[in-house]
């Protein structure tokens, strides 16, 4: 057996990747290792048999792509958006890794390893493969890989505890934002009693209130945005439940009765967004009342509902909810495409455009004083370009984004397929060290340096008024394993969580980067 999978790299992978997944679904108490499992069925196999690792840098490297670029598209739109917010925390991340790094040299010393070992330690502990080349390159010496082998496992299993308490907190997020998974968004039927402005109720100006259906004298029809309610009117009224409840406080009370039970003359349906020229459009763009009569009141994307904002972008694969006249239904889906096969698929050009470009901004390498220097490699230069194209959802006829369910699809295996990979390369050296008197000094090493930065930035989200679940997105960026975020988005459906790490991964590869070259140096 053992002769057959040192062979046959790519079977090695498979199973690793079909064992890990088992090991992955079985509860430890409230966890789950979810792809983690990967890593450490492969830590196995790697011990068994240790010349397979030799074979797998390729798909170790692209595994990691694929999954990073696929993170840095979903993530690349609210990041930009939440970077002023996200500022002050990436400032904390900085500071806080700096003096883990410190204490860690500080522990080393205190316990007789070299400065090579610890360097390797404090890559690994924080599951930075750019920041174990930098120390490779620097020392020419096996010792970080050495270090950075026992160090990994142990950085990610004491991040995915830490994630998994942050994550399933609902601590106040004063100065975050609103999740768009947590909108919990009412549709209320009103009477008017005050007469006024369309743009003049509570929230409609500022995108969180829409009406969609209009009764008046007895016909119904769907309401324009330039028009005046007047005394006797019917008017639906969508969006967050308070906004709702003080708009209709403002123009009169609510009533049982739903106006869109009655589908005689008005009706609504979601239709899929298939046709790619809508891709990276706004709602405001479509204009649909201008061309059908009709209005968006919201978007669902994936497991997400969303109102339906002037300025939300759609992306191949939402779901939009049109109030139209039933007349204009066969128009208006022909107008979305409303074809759930057209978004099963994704775009190769663009992916493989964006792709290529996030690689060649990963090879660029960046000089710093003191003759070093550092790439951003697989890992992040993907993620960075992906965050950019993902902001820019389009251009010209090229789609970036790909859709939903095949970003998650791709993600995931990318993210199996790396793990294994990882875990295999490294299993000879974890086995060969872990076990003896050094073993045990680098792993408690290994475990104050993921304590102390997870926790100390894990406190520093919550001070600086974060979400929980941007917390957890953040604290998963600065440990950068992505078997971290997978658990965190897994138990959580948050966008902040993404955004979150985003915002952290590239930036603290970068400051790893640096400070391993300190270690090394001292």
């Amino acid at each position: 057996m053992a002769d057959l999978l040192s062979t046959s790299p790519l079977l090695t992978i498979f199973i690793v990747v079909a064992l890990g997944a088992a090991l992955g679904s079985i509860p430890f108490g409230p966890l789950r290792l979810g792809a983690a499992g990967a890593l450490f069925v492969g830590l196995l196999i790697g011990a068994i048999v240790p010349d397979v690792g030799a074979n797998l840098g390729l798909l170790q490297s692209l595994g990691l792509a694929l999954f990073v670029y696929m993170v840095g598209l979903s993530a690349g739109q609210t990041f930009f958006s939440d970077l002023k917010r996200q500022a002050p925390i990436m400032g904390w991340a900085g500071l806080i890794l700096a003096l883990t790094a410190g204490a860690a040299i500080l522990l080393g010393r205190l316990v007789g390893l070299e400065g090579d070992m610890v360097a390797g330690i404090f890559a690994g502990s924080l599951t930075s493969t750019p920041a174990l080349a930098a120390a490779n390159d620097a020392t020419g010496s096996g010792l970080p890989s050495v270090g950075y082998a026992i160090g990994y496992p142990v950085g990610v299993i004491l991040a995915i505890l830490i994630v998994a308490w942050i994550v399933g907190k609902d601590w106040p997020g004063a100065k975050d934002t609103g999740s768009l998974s947590g909108q919990d968004i009412v549709a209320v039927s009103v009477l008017v009693k005050t007469p006024m402005a369309v743009r003049s109720v509570v929230g409609f100006a500022d995108q969180e209130l829409r009406m969609s259906y209009l009764r008046r004298n007895g016909r119904t029809r769907v309401i324009s945005p330039g028009e005046e309610l007047m005394a006797g009117d019917e008017v639906l009224f969508v969006g967050n439940g308070p906004i709702v409840a003080e708009a209709v406080d403002q123009v009169g009370e609510r009533i049982p009765e739903h106006l869109a039970h009655d589908r005689a003359q008005v009706d609504f349906r979601h239709f899929v967004v298939s046709n790619d020229k809508l891709a990276g459009r706004s709602i405001a763009e479509l204009n649909l009342a201008a061309r059908f009569g009709g209005v968006v009141t919201r978007v669902n994307r994936g497991d997400l509902e969303m109102l339906a904002r002037d300025d939300l972008i759609l992306e191949l694969g939402d779901r939009a909810l049109v109030v139209v006249p039933r007349e204009s239904f066969d128009d208006v889906a022909s107008f979305f495409g409303d074809s759930v096969r057209g978004v099963s698929t994704f775009s190769a050009l663009s992916v493989g455009v964006g792709m290529a470009l996030g690689l060649l901004v990963g090879m660029v390498e960046i000089s710093l004083p003191g003759d070093m220097s550092f790439s951003l490699g697989s890992a992040a230069g993907p993620l960075v370009v992906g965050m950019i194209l993902g902001a820019l959802h389009r251009t010209g006829p090229i789609i970036w984004q790909v859709p939903q369910a095949a970003n998650l699809t791709v993600r995931q295996l990318g993210l199996l397929i790396f793990l294994a990979a990882v875990g295999i390369t490294a299993g000879p050296a974890f086995m060969d060290t872990a076990f003896t008197a050094q073993g045990l000094l680098s792993v408690l090493i290994a475990a104050v340096v993921v304590i102390a930065s997870a926790g100390g930035l894990a406190l520093a989200g919550r001070l600086s008024g974060l979400s929980a679940p941007r917390t957890a997105g953040v604290v998963a960026g600065m440990v950068g394993q992505p078997a971290i975020l997978s658990y965190a988005t897994g138990r959580r459906d948050d966008e902040r969580i993404e955004s979150g790490y985003a915002a952290l991964f590239a930036l603290c590869i970068i400051v790893k980067i640096l400070l391993v070259n300190v270690i090394v140096s001292i």
